[in-house]
């Protein structure tokens, strides 16, 4: 399964950006579904995700800023990102697997996207 993420690019700080995941023929019924970023010089960490019930969490520090869902068909994974930081610059990536276990913290995914970048500078 391929993922291919989209909508990064350069920002201003305060503004917002839109990141899609997609699989070509795929749906997301019954997955775990994840978005991570690597910023630079930093490891990988957990950005949100969603699990097979449609519940999801985001990370505590990105909570009122970042938003992720699913659209009505189950294709697309969204990542709404608002009010960005110069700290939101990264690499963001989208992951998924068939799986009703999606604990906080599981990187333990199938499938993980090339990512799309995201800068965000004055």
């Amino acid at each position: 399964l391929q993922l291919v993420e989209s909508g990064g690019g350069s920002v201003q700080p305060g503004g917002s950006l839109r990141l899609s995941c997609v699989a070509s023929g795929y749906n997301f019924t019954g997955d775990c579904m994840g978005w991570f970023r690597q910023r630079p010089g930093k490891e990988r960490e957990e950005v949100a995700r969603m699990d097979m019930f449609g519940r999801t969490t985001v990370a505590d520090s990105l909570k009122g800023r970042f938003t992720v869902s699913l659209d009505n068909a189950k294709t697309t994974l969204v990542l709404q990102m608002n009010s960005l930081r110069a700290e939101d610059t990264a690499l963001y990536t989208c992951a998924t697997k068939y799986s009703r276990y999606c604990a906080v913290g599981d990187r333990l995914f199938d499938s993980w996207g090339q990512g799309t970048q995201v800068s965000v500078a004055s």
